[in-house]
């Protein structure tokens, strides 16, 4: 197994992460879909129970074994709780509030509430120069999506979204120090498939309390489009590409995939739906490649004078 470095991203990784930044960046548009017909929950559990349904027939072609006994299980079920069923579920509910974009902006709060889990559990130091990129990367979103709060306080309908959202975020941070605890050893297929089975169990408890499913009319086709989009490519595929960086490049790196994926968003309705670029969010992308420069870190031992010997 590869050792992560949590101080370096090669090559290999940040074109991961981009490519990450692009599965991740649709589930934002798809939620926002699927939330006209169905309720949030309902939304999560289809999502992950279609997402591992999907997964499952490569365990057997990659001979991938279940984890044994309830021991087997409960890192996938804790992993699955943080990572799958908590966040999605703030997030989507979060999102009947705010606007998709706001909601992409709060989620870019996840690596610096990664770099501070990691930090308080001693996993990772709290260097300056990770805080100060995560800093500069954030307001890098801030400015290229643009910041838009029309409630009437924290209270309001906004702000409890605004709160949600942040909630998920920080789910997201704390289910990166249990990834690296407790699955380091772990394939990225089986952990994907695992913990997105386990989320499924969860959530039909979850839903099936909450909203009774079988009760609701049948959505429409773009509905279910949209359901099998999040599932396939930012479900399925997307926890593949995550789990192959976080064993590679530790915990705190993957997490930066939030900062690029309100850049990909902006890109790809360029490039898919003719949108148009303004100089606003041409700057706000030149501030967040500044901030990925300074979290790697490398751009800085160009400027440090080399060591004098004799």
């Amino acid at each position: 197994m590869t050792t992560a470095n949590d101080n370096r991203i090669d090559a290999r990784d940040w074109s991961l992460l981009g490519v990450l930044s692009i599965l991740w960046g649709g589930s934002f548009f798809f939620n926002g879909v699927v939330l006209r017909e169905l309720p949030p929950l309902t939304l999560v559990l289809l999502r992950v129970a279609l997402a591992s349904i999907i997964l499952l027939p490569l365990l057997w072609v990659y001979r991938i074994d279940f984890p044994k006994g309830v021991a087997g299980w409960k890192p996938f079920f804790a992993i699955g709780l943080f990572n799958n069923v908590l966040p999605f579920s703030l997030i989507v509910a979060g999102q009947m509030t705010i606007p998709s974009g706001l909601a992409s902006i709060l989620n870019a709060t996840t690596p610096l509430f990664t770099v501070v889990v990691m930090a308080v559990a001693g996993e990772e130091k709290l260097q300056a120069r990770r805080i100060a990129g995560v800093v500069v990367g954030l307001i890098g979103v801030v400015i290229l999506r643009g910041w838009s709060f029309d409630g009437d306080g924290i209270w309001s309908g906004q702000g409890i979204g605004i709160l949600l959202c942040l909630a998920g975020a920080f789910s997201y941070g704390l289910s990166a120090l249990l990834a690296r605890r407790l699955l380091s050893n772990s394939p990225p297929l089986g952990t994907a498939t695992f913990q997105l089975l386990a989320s499924s169990i969860m959530m039909m408890v979850v839903a099936g309390f909450i909203e009774r499913p079988w009760q609701l009319p049948m959505p429409g086709l773009a509905t279910w489009g949209a359901v099998i989009g999040l599932a396939v490519l930012s479900t399925a595929l997307a926890y593949i590409v995550f789990f192959q960086i976080l064993r590679r490049s530790g915990a705190t790196n993957v997490m930066l995939v939030t900062l690029l994926i309100p850049v990909t968003a902006i890109v790809l309705g360029y490039l898919v739906l003719g949108e148009q670029i303004s100089p606003r969010e041409i700057a706000g992308a030149l501030v967040i490649g500044s901030a990925l420069l300074l979290i790697d870190g490398r751009v800085l031992g160009l400027f440090r004078r080399p060591a004098v010997i004799g």
